[in-house]
């Protein structure tokens, strides 16, 4: 088996199984700050089991836009990780500019999302639906902003390239730290945790992504919890890369093996910031996703200054 087959399974392997990891990673750190057992690590793989078996009950206002929204969304959410890499410089698919064609299916995604959440005529679905679009827009030029701040400083322009030749810069040192803050504020704003949004709360005046999917049920609650799980997967598989300091193609399983930790990692942070803060007030949340542009026009000052990359 070559390494690029290899790599291939392998990363396959972690897109689909992670979604469920790190939402086990997430809750066990969370029942330990709070001195509990928790659940089990695969708890919510056996939730989804449970759901798929499940009839789902429509809204009679509902058309098919309703439960066809919940499987594009997943379809999206899959799609989009065939580009990403997760296990440091390597993505099963790759091409010039391939990071538009990530940025574009996710945009599809929401748009889908948001449009599925309306169509049952719902109110709080439909201020769901106008949250998520406000913090998209706050959430997608902060990313595209730092992809491009890293293709500037690489010379690069896939996506898998840009991050994992990033290491081997000489200004990695001052812009990582900037660019892996900014990833974890996005992975928090995208896939809907504290101290953007709370997975867990039941008032449907705070809710951003939960209100959404209030009239889902069964199959169709399955396919979009995973892929917000998929979405928190692609956003700590950022991470891992920008950290990783290993090259897959010369050390695929050690390299991998890497990548798997730092994404784990990733969730216990994200357990650790659920466990020790509440979620901010939705004034303060647009505030807070601003944050991560400003961490990232940083990280482009330093290399257009100190790199001459701008």
């Amino acid at each position: 088996m070559n390494t690029f087959t290899l790599l291939t399974l392998i990363h396959i392997a972690v897109a689909l199984v992670m979604p469920f990891l790190l939402v086990g990673v997430i809750n066990r750190t969370k029942s330990w700050w709070g001195a509990r057992k928790g659940p089990g690590l695969f708890q919510s793989y056996h939730d989804l089991r449970r759901l798929l078996r499940k009839r789902p009950v429509v809204s009679d206002t509902a058309t098919p836009l309703f439960r066809l929204g919940a499987y594009v969304v997943l379809v999206c959410g899959l799609a989009a990780m065939a580009f990403v890499p997760l296990l440091g410089q390597f993505a099963p698919l790759s091409f010039a500019q391939d990071f538009v064609a990530v940025a574009y299916t996710l945009g599809l995604a929401r748009i889908v999302l948001m449009l599925s959440a309306m169509d049952v005529g719902s109110p709080f679905e439909g201020m769901g639906a106008a949250r998520e679009a406000m913090f998209g827009a706050f959430a997608e030029p902060a990313l595209f902003l730092l992809l491009g701040t890293v293709g500037a400083a690489t010379g690069l322009s896939s996506f898998a390239d840009m991050l994992g030749h990033l290491r081997h810069t000489s200004y990695y040192l001052l812009v990582v730290l900037p660019l892996a803050a900014a990833l974890l504020i996005l992975l928090q704003t995208e896939a809907a945790r504290v101290p953007v949004d709370d997975p867990l709360t039941h008032l449907e005046l705070t809710m951003i992504h939960e209100v959404m999917i209030l009239d889902h049920s069964g199959p169709e609650l399955a396919a979009m919890q995973y892929a917000a799980g998929l979405k928190m997967t692609l956003y700590a598989g950022l991470i891992a890369t920008l950290l990783n300091p290993l090259d897959p193609l010369a050390a695929p399983l050690a390299a991998s093996a890497v990548a798997v930790l730092l994404m784990l990692g990733v969730a216990v942070v994200v357990g650790c910031f659920e466990s020790l803060m509440a979620r901010l007030p939705l004034p303060w949340v647009p505030r807070y996703v601003w944050l991560a542009g400003w961490l990232v026009g940083f990280a482009a000052l330093v290399v257009g200054v100190v790199g001459g990359g701008l």
